[in-house]
């Protein structure tokens, strides 16, 4: 039987209670820590206070992965919200995209409902898994229980087929929305430029306008990123304007997104001053421009912002390493490499796919293929990029055995691992290295049968160089007629050199027209042409070649070497004026001639040099020109 005072004694017991629970959620809302919330949840276990929803988005919040999910899994009957705040978690900030579609799965098997604040996050997961499939699935769902008119829902959709390169699927979704905002335009416009539609994108741009919207930041990224693509410095040009115009903040998203754009259309004057004018300059900035001079060939350029941007206390990732290694690689500075070889161990960078890549590349072209193969050997993990930098780099520094014998190892070691059509382009080049025409042949029947891979241009070229290196010319001349695009110049180049060596006219003639049309301002084409006809005494023929390269003003350009003097990369073109530092160059070539046995003779009178080796005889000839 109750009584008053024990109806009295409920009562505050139940005050205090509840005090003690306001007390705790105030706590646990202010707590920055894992373990003040550890303690937190002490607390409600020993006074029987069960907020579990609360203490699960807090340490989601706290980024606590292990807690978290732990505390997740021991909830007896975890409701929607409990799901939906685990399922954001999972896919935005821990990137568990398995254990997110998991987590969603469970959610349905407890008949618990999914809803608009969970299919945003599936579809995230999905997107970044590719899983196309659990995508449809997730799709059929929203469009069952009437979510398709929550614009996060459709909008995450759009990206979640864009990014598994369903582009028609994505604009489905978005050409179904009726009433479009600023995100739904963005979202498809993102989604062409993720699936290599730029074209698309800037006629969804177009029509965009037309309706009346006026772009923002995230649109113009877009717009500038799909100039760049397409090479439009035009429209590039008038969206800098427009920024200017409307007084946007030149952030650092659009800052990139132009300096890219210039670059990629070739005017790298505009992309500098985008970068100077910059006040705030971050990492990104900083890359784009490294990345930007990198690509473009501007080396030199490169290398000098890599040593501006160290110097301003700027920590370069992976992204700035690949582009400056690039940079080295395209012109041999192997000191400069192996500083950046240095600047990534001390950082931490060196085993990173992207940079050890890079390394091998460099490596590989400045020549020494031993480092290269010592990177390789340290990477902890591999992938396609990986291996195909290293056959390459093996095929193209005459070492072809151990190129294909690395192209075995790979199939052999990695099941997950499947070469690509860029690894058969450097086996394929290994076989041209080597003059193995059979190899040739059954490498390249190999990747049809075996790895259904459709051969591109790059395949066909290695070929015709192959057969025509080994004086097949009527075979190299059938795998010209089999290419499915128009042959170019590389490997029409290799077939008139062939051509020319076999005093084949037939089979030259035909290269002739083709590579006339292609590069109608290369010299050497013309002058191969004439002594092939010179060698056939149709001396009419040699003439008409040499007057039709003067007709169109083509003139043989000089040849040029590059050397490395502390650190910096000197060009010299045959016929340069005097250089500052090519006595002392000219002293060291000599000398290194004279220890790999050639005979170097002065001629006292003129104060010319002769040799007897051939290797070294351009480098001498520019740097006596040049003095």
């Amino acid at each position: 039987m109750l009584t008053k005072t024990s109806i009295s004694r409920h009562l505050n017991f139940q005050q205090q209670q509840q005090s003690l629970t306001d007390q705790l959620l105030i706590i646990l809302k202010q707590c920055a820590f894992t373990k003040t919330a550890e303690q937190i949840h002490t607390q409600m276990l020993i006074n029987s206070i069960y907020k579990p929803n609360h203490l699960l988005a807090k340490l989601i919040d706290l980024k606590d992965f292990n807690y978290s999910y732990r505390f997740f899994n021991s909830m007896h009957e975890p409701n929607d919200y409990a799901f939906n705040v685990m399922i954001r978690g999972l896919s935005t900030t821990w990137h568990r995209f398995n254990l997110t579609l998991e987590c969603y799965y469970k959610m349905k098997g407890l008949c618990i409902k999914p809803n608009n604040f969970t299919y945003p996050f599936v579809f995230i997961a999905c997107a970044n898994l590719e899983a196309i499939e659990h995508g449809k699935l997730g799709h059929c769902m929203a469009l069952r229980c009437g979510l398709m008119s929550d614009c996060h829902v459709r909008h995450s959709l759009i990206m979640m087929y864009a990014r598994c390169g369903e582009v028609g699927y994505a604009r489905q979704v978005f050409d179904e929305i009726t009433e479009r905002d600023l995100v739904s335009w963005n979202s498809m416009i993102s989604g062409y430029l993720k699936t290599g539609c730029p074209g698309s994108a800037l006629e969804l741009f177009e029509r965009m306008k037309v309706e009346g919207f006026e772009p923002n930041e995230m649109t113009l990224v877009s717009v500038v990123s799909a100039c760049g693509e397409l090479g439009n410095l035009s429209l590039g040009r008038l969206v800098e304007e427009y920024v200017v115009e409307k007084r946007m903040r030149m952030s650092s998203y659009i800052g990139s997104a132009l300096i890219g754009m210039y670059a990629k259309c070739g005017d790298l004057v505009s992309a500098r001053r985008i970068f100077d004018k910059m006040t705030k300059k971050d990492l990104v900035t900083w890359n784009a421009m490294v990345t930007g001079y990198a690509q473009s060939g501007s080396s030199d350029e490169a290398i000098s912002l890599f040593n501006i941007m160290k110097d301003e206390g700027v920590n370069a990732n992976n992204i700035t390493l690949s582009g400056v290694l690039s940079a080295c690689a395209s012109i041999g500075a192997l000191d400069v490499g192996r500083s950046v070889d240095a600047y990534a161990s001390a950082r931490g960078l060196q085993h990173d796919i992207y940079v050890g890549s890079a390394l091998i590349d460099m490596y590989a072209k400045c020549g020494t293929v031993d480092d290269a193969y010592k990177v390789f050997e340290n990477m902890p993990f591999k992938n396609e990029v990986t291996w195909n930098a290293m056959i390459s780099a093996l095929a193209f520094n005459g070492r072809p055995r151990e190129a294909i014998s690395l192209f075995n190892r790979m199939s052999e070691e990695n099941n997950a691992i499947t070469p690509d059509d860029v690894t058969f382009v450097g086996v394929l080049a290994a076989c041209v290295h080597g003059g193995m025409v059979n190899e040739g042949r059954k490498f390249f029947d190999l990747m049809i049968s075996s790895f259904s891979l459709v051969p591109k241009i790059e395949h066909y070229s290695c070929m015709v160089d192959l057969l025509s290196r080994a004086g097949l010319v009527y075979e190299a001349w059938d795998f010209i007629q089999q290419m499915p695009e128009k042959p170019d110049e590389i490997a029409l180049g290799a077939l008139l050199g062939a051509c020319q060596k076999a005093r084949n006219i037939d089979v030259s003639e035909r290269v002739m027209k083709l590579l006339l049309e292609i590069e109608p301002r290369n010299s050497g084409n013309y002058i191969i042409s004439s002594h092939i006809y010179a060698n056939s005494k149709r001396w009419d023929d040699c003439a008409k070649m040499r007057l039709l390269m003067r007709q169109k003003g083509v003139n043989k350009v000089p040849g040029s070497s590059w050397i490395e003097i502390d650190a910096q990369v000197h060009e010299f073109h045959v016929g340069d004026s005097l250089h500052i530092n090519s006595e002392d160059v000219y002293k060291l070539l000599v000398e290194e001639m004279t220890l790999e046995g050639y005979m170097v003779n002065r001629n006292p009178a003129k104060g010319n040099y002769h040799t007897l080796g051939v290797g070294y005889e351009s480098m001498i000839d520019i740097y006596q020109k040049a003095s």
